[in-house]
């Protein structure tokens, strides 16, 4: 069951553009998350116009405020904002903004507590994110384990493996394609005993960045 947000805003702004950040044609980092989850009274908050100013632009949104989204922002203590705070532990810097993505298995904006099931999932928009990954630019895909069951039940993304590499201590690695890799990862809005382990696998991706010789806007 999922609780639809009630924004009309935010409704129709994920109907035009349904991502976060770069368009996923373009991103060298591509995280693909469950749904995109918003506090239910997010027009009253004083961080609104920022949040209107990250969906026409992610990329200049960061550049401008030097966070990659508006839930790290001071005015805001809502849904979602743990999600960011971890995100923010793998330092991506404002440099990066052009290199990164954020889509969702789910269409719509979100609100609550929802518990997703592949029954609530839009098929042209599951169609429109397996393109993302298979066909965009991204060197790097990532996956929660809950992103992976569900795309697996909706069989609309052929190329997962039936069971998963096994554990490393960094990032698993699920699939290679020739130009992209697939890790599946902990969801980031995990905390407790999953501290630990995401602090490693943020470390990686950071690794990931360095590694990887990808220009980022504003390197020499």
């Amino acid at each position: 069951m999922i609780i639809e947000h009630k924004s009309k805003f935010l409704v129709e702004t994920f109907e035009k553009k349904p991502y976060q950040g770069v368009s996923p044609d373009i991103a060298k980092f591509l995280f693909v998350g469950l749904d995109a989850n918003y506090d239910h009274e997010i027009e009253t908050k004083s961080t609104f116009k920022e949040i209107i100013e990250y969906h026409e632009n992610g990329v200049m949104f960061w550049e401008k405020h030097d966070v990659h989204h508006p839930f790290l922002l001071s005015g805001y203590n809502g849904s979602g904002k743990l999600y960011h705070e971890n995100f923010a532990q793998i330092g991506f810097t404002s440099e990066h903004a052009n290199l990164v993505s954020f889509i969702e298995l789910l269409h719509t904006p979100t609100t609550g507590r929802s518990r997703l099931s592949v029954e609530d999932l839009n098929i042209n928009h599951l169609l429109t994110v397996n393109k993302w990954i298979v066909d965009g630019d991204s060197k790097y895909v990532f996956l929660s384990a809950g992103v992976i069951k569900l795309m697996k039940q909706s069989k609309c993304f052929p190329w997962l493996p039936l069971k998963t590499k096994p554990f490393d201590d960094a990032l698993t690695v699920l699939v290679e394609f020739s130009n992209k890799t697939i890790y599946k990862h902990l969801h980031f809005s995990n905390y407790g005993k999953f501290k630990e382990q995401m602090h490693i696998e943020s470390k990686k991706i950071f690794e990931l960045i360095e590694e990887s010789n990808i220009e980022a806007k504003g390197s020499d």
